[in-house]
């Protein structure tokens, strides 16, 4: 028996990109904490990547506990509001995935500068003005730490809340997409730690702009599960409310898709490599109907476009403004 890992590809990506910007925030709030000689935070800054983490994983696994007890259910129109609900989850990762791929590229120039002013206004608070005599410095420290703890935490769950919906989103590959994630972050974690520790020169810019197409085109392959998910649904309903019938194809190929516009199933099938690679990784489907197909090239192209202007609005922002240093 053979263990099929195509389906961690997407999660793996997806992970390595998020935790890689989470490992960028923590290697420059250790780095800020070593210049304002605060080492004594450190502790904080892991205890936020922790706390981060572990909220992330109680979210997961919260809804993993949801949906199989949904799974169970005997209730007559379960199988209408699984399909629906994972349809849900993967609208819900379709946006906020693009709405962190846009972001994340018009802000990169400014990220290092907004973190170190962040951790400045932080430790600031541990400083007892000499106007304020009164003030307790522990609880100046407290909240200076607190600070940190929070700026970490947030970034992290931020990251970790992304990868967890989009492994949501593959809820029905089972188990698998999990290890992707795991493998992701512990990659991303040793590309942070060879750039923070071992000072070894990593291409962030280029880094990013590669994870972002890749980003591009899996989301995008969320959008026909998406449609997929919805169909289901919709054939759910039909087969128990017979007044719905008639939004399906006789043939129960299709109820809200349309026709079929392509089927490459003997030539390049979706279940076999590289068929099932490509289906993985950026939505590939040997089967697509019209409304997919229409989804489909539709947000590729709008996010798409979107995107690529973003990069060359900062591209021109870094020639308009040559001595600002990128992290």
């Amino acid at each position: 028996m053979t263990l099929d890992l195509t389906a961690a590809l997407p999660t793996f990506v997806i992970t390595l990109r998020e935790g890689f910007e989470a490992a960028l925030v923590v290697g420059i709030v250790l780095s800020c904490l070593k210049k304002a000689q605060q080492s004594q935070l450190k502790s904080w800054v892991f205890a936020g990547v922790a706390a981060g983490i572990g909220a992330s994983a109680l979210v997961g696994w919260l809804f993993y506990n949801g949906m199989q007890a949904l799974r169970r259910s005997e209730h007559p129109y379960t199988p209408v509001v699984e399909p629906l609900l994972e349809g849900t989850l993967c609208l819900v990762a379709i946006v906020m995935l693009s709405w962190m791929l846009l972001w994340m590229t018009q802000q990169a120039r400014s990220l290092k500068g907004d973190i170190e002013g962040a951790v400045t206004s932080a430790l600031e608070r541990r400083e007892t003005p000499s106007e304020t005599p009164r003030i307790d410095p522990i609880s100046q420290g407290n909240a200076a730490a607190w600070g940190v703890f929070s700026l970490v935490f947030i970034a992290v769950l931020r990251e970790g809340f992304e990868t967890v919906v989009f492994i949501l989103a593959k809820f029905q590959q089972g188990w698998i997409p999990t290890l992707g994630a795991v493998a992701g972050l512990a990659v991303a974690a040793t590309l942070g730690l060879l750039l923070f520790r071992l000072g070894v020169n990593i291409n962030i810019r280029q880094f990013f702009r590669v994870m972002g197409v890749f980003l591009l085109l899996i989301v995008s392959g969320l959008v026909i599960s998406a449609l997929r998910q919805v169909n289901g649904a919709v054939e759910a309903l039909a087969q128990l409310q017979p007044q719905f019938a008639n939004w399906c194809d006789p043939n129960g190929a299709s109820c809200v898709l349309g026709g079929l516009v392509w089927d490459a199933r003997a030539v390049l099938p979706d279940k076999q490599f590289p068929g099932v690679v490509l289906k993985t990784l950026f939505g590939y489907r040997d089967r697509l109907y019209l409304a997919q197909a229409i989804a489909y090239l539709s947000f590729l192209i709008g996010a798409g476009w979107l995107y690529f202007q973003s990069l060359r609005q900062t591209q021109f922002t870094k020639a308009s403004h040559p001595r600002k240093v990128e992290p």
